[in-house]
């Protein structure tokens, strides 16, 4: 399976007509790629990428300190739609496949990612999906347990864009990651769509609008408007709102810590 190759079926697809649809109609379109994607998010998919990285004799440091961080990052998320799913009335029937397909693909991720680290893969820690009594009733109220996989998507998607110049050092690795970031984006534009629905908020698109969002620091640095050293405010008579839309940032390994250490028991 070719991730890239479905990123041009999609692209291919008419993006003002597609602007035109619905939430709701937009929502089954995305899902309609569901089946693709989880192919191609599998270990299996991947299996030419894992041996040709793991073939070198030792992975460099920094490269295992990286995929030992995305590790981390995806235990949680896949552990917490496992919980999710796990709780009697929490997730309705129109969204439960969606939600357990992303489970699937969070948790094929981290049996890549312990698979290319062996035994230098960390552990799984305790989660606090509460994140200290931040989100009380997570899993008992839906729009809140909805929030939290919107924050914890977005911050996947812009984790693994930070940390991808470290990883440049190894070819094979730095294709893989960049395999599941595509997948990640996915999910959060996903999750934005049926949050959007859900409290009726068109503000909350696929995309990110300027630094719009809770938690605020998942979303910190999202109105940057320079890029390449280019200031691109106005660019073709477009708003600053935009063209925040059209960029996306990276966030940086300590900012990604803050953000989700207060789901992580120590």
């Amino acid at each position: 399976m070719n991730l890239f190759k479905i990123i041009d079926d999609i692209q291919q697809f008419d993006g003002e007509y597609v602007d035109r649809l619905e939430y709701a109609s937009r929502r089954s379109f995305m899902s309609s790629f569901s089946s693709k994607v989880a192919a191609a998010a599998t270990p299996l998919a991947v299996a030419s990428i894992l041996n040709k990285a793991t073939a070198q004799a030792t992975l460099p440091q920094q490269i295992v300190d990286v995929l030992n961080f995305a590790l981390t990052l995806e235990y949680l998320e896949a552990e917490y739609y496992i919980r999710g799913l796990n709780t009697p009335g929490l997730i309705p029937a129109n969204t439960r496949d969606v939600f357990d397909q992303i489970r699937k693909h969070e948790v094929a991720h981290v049996e890549f990612l312990k698979s290319a680290l062996g035994n230098k893969a960390v552990m799984k820690p305790n989660f606090d999906f509460t994140a200290k009594g931040m989100f009380p009733n997570v899993f008992s109220d839906y729009p809140t347990f909805v929030t939290v996989a919107k924050a914890f998507e977005d911050t996947g998607v812009r984790a693994y864009k930070g940390q991808a110049p470290n990883l440049m050092s190894v070819d094979a690795i730095l294709e893989a990651a960049l395999r599941i970031h595509s997948v990640e984006a996915r999910h959060a534009a996903e999750v934005r769509i049926i949050l959007s629905i859900l409290t009726n908020n068109p503000r909350i698109e696929p995309w990110i609008t300027l630094n719009e969002g809770v938690p605020a620091p998942v979303y910190a640095g999202e109105d940057n408007t320079t890029h390449a050293g280019v200031d691109i405010t106005g660019i073709a008579g477009k708003s600053k709102e935009i063209i925040t839309e059209a960029f996306d940032e990276p966030l940086s390994k300590e900012a990604v810590l803050a953000i989700v250490s207060p789901f992580i028991m120590m």
